[in-house]
């Protein structure tokens, strides 16, 4: 397995991933994709079995904040089904924390109340929870939990859940 960066070829075989998994919560389009490699202060990772390989898995990360105070908000991580278990993710999640322990920044995410598997593998990154929105999720109207890690220095926000 390699990750490296998601690249605009990617787009159309992560929409299709998209619908796979998220069917019931507005899977994204391939034009949300692009939107998302078009923004400066985004990082996408793909996980591809080998060189060039479409991917079997993604991740994006926001770099949001002046420098020197900048926050991290994970935006998607995802791994076809047929990949799960193996280590994709975490390996996914572990470029994304890299990105955010350069700039020293705390990482927030949202995760479905009932993702056991995602709410593990964040709690073993350090992850904690810090709120719950209600109806998160459209149209199945999914609660999400609001989590946050710290920055690297172990700093956390003084209201992290505002």
């Amino acid at each position: 397995m390699l990750i490296d960066e998601l690249r605009r070829a990617d787009v159309a075989r992560c929409a299709e991933l998209e619908k796979e998994m998220f069917a019931g919560d507005s899977p994204w389009p391939a034009a949300a994709f692009r939107a998302e490699l078009n923004a400066p202060y985004n990082r996408y990772f793909a996980a591809r079995e080998a060189l060039g390989d479409p991917p079997i898995g993604y991740a994006g990360i926001s770099i949001l904040g002046p420098a020197g105070d900048h926050e991290c908000e994970i935006h998607t991580i995802a791994v076809a089904a047929s990949h799960r278990g193996t280590g994709i993710g975490r390996a996914l999640l572990a470029e994304m924390l890299a990105v955010a322990d350069r700039r020293d920044a705390p990482v927030y995410l949202e995760v479905r109340v009932d993702n056991e598997p995602a709410i593990g593998l964040y709690e073993s990154a350090g992850f904690v929870r810090a709120g719950l929105r209600k109806g998160y999720y459209q149209p199945s109207g999914a609660d999400a939990y609001t989590m946050i890690r710290p920055a690297a220095s172990g700093t956390m926000p003084e209201n992290p859940d505002e």
